[in-house]
């Protein structure tokens, strides 16, 4: 008998309780590397990942890699992220994969497959993706998803600002006509998730910018709060974009019980001396937050 999987709203619930909300982005920018005295190359970037996931590991919950600052080194730099997610993995950390995968039919399915399937060496606990083709069009990574106890993280409202007229514009036919791009791929993820068994989280989460005015994307955070079950949402833009942790209860309103608290840069720059200790002051500042 094949035993029951553990779904990934439940397991990040739990991640929550134990380690808090904090997640450190994995992003070995080539500046960061200079200013770490590593090289720019697949061993730097090992090197790199391997020190963020030992500074987070007892402090932070979740880490983030970003996977094109591995792809630029062809086969040595995913050789070199596998030895970070497994790292990641034996720490107990979730791992999101920043890879904003997007696409249709087997294309998508085989993404998916890559990322979050049992055994696969780039297995990690949730991705992000991107619905341009429609949040239909990721049917296949749901379901894989929903079935392997992974999650998703689908781009709605981000905070770069090329994507206001995209993310802003009004759909003009068909049951979400009226919504803003945004609000239509909130209420197709919710959608998903209402049909599922019942989870802690939804098994679908959203990317939303903590710098953002969701009101300017037509979200009414009150009422996307009320979600049964709540939306997971993965917060880019605290620490060096603005973004203040004691603001995620104004920012995202009842949206904040699933809100990811996820900084990059201004954790990095603390160097690799000084990493540990900035992860460990941030996760308490979060945890004293009571996000």
């Amino acid at each position: 008998m094949t035993a029951a999987v553990e779904a990934f709203g439940d397991r990040l619930a739990a991640a929550f309780d134990e380690r808090g909300r904090l997640c450190v982005g994995i992003d070995p920018h080539a500046h960061l590397l200079e200013r770490w005295g590593l090289p720019v190359s697949a061993e730097g970037v090992r090197a790199f990942g391997l020190k963020v996931v030992e500074a987070a590991s007892g402090h932070a919950a979740i880490v983030k890699p970003q996977v094109a600052f591995f792809e630029r080194f062809g086969s040595a730099g995913y050789a070199a992220l596998e030895e970070v997610l497994d790292a990641a993995r034996a720490a107990g950390l979730l791992v999101i994969a920043d890879v904003k995968r997007g696409d249709i039919g087997t294309s998508v399915a085989a993404y998916a497959e890559a990322w979050l399937s049992p055994g696969s060496p780039l297995r990690s606990d949730a991705i992000t993706v991107a619905a341009y083709q429609g949040v239909g069009s990721l049917a296949e990574p749901m379901a894989l998803a929903e079935r392997t106890g992974t999650g998703l993280f689908v781009l709605a409202a981000t905070s770069n600002p090329e994507a206001a007229d995209v993310q802003r514009a009004v759909v003009g036919t068909g049951p979400r006509a009226g919504l803003t791009v945004a609000r239509a791929i909130i209420e197709d993820v919710h959608s998903f998730n209402q049909d599922q068994p019942t989870h802690s989280f939804g098994t679908v989460g959203l990317v939303l910018g903590a710098t953002v005015d969701l009101g300017d994307y037509g979200i009414d955070v009150a009422t996307a709060g009320e979600r049964t079950p709540p939306l997971p949402v993965l917060a880019p833009g605290f620490g060096h974009q603005g973004a203040r942790v004691e603001d995620v209860r104004r920012i995202f309103g009842g949206l904040a019980r699933g809100v990811i608290v996820s900084e990059s840069r201004g954790l990095l720059g603390a160097g690799p001396d000084g990493l540990a200790s900035a992860v460990q002051r941030r996760a308490e500042e979060v945890r004293a937050a009571d996000v």
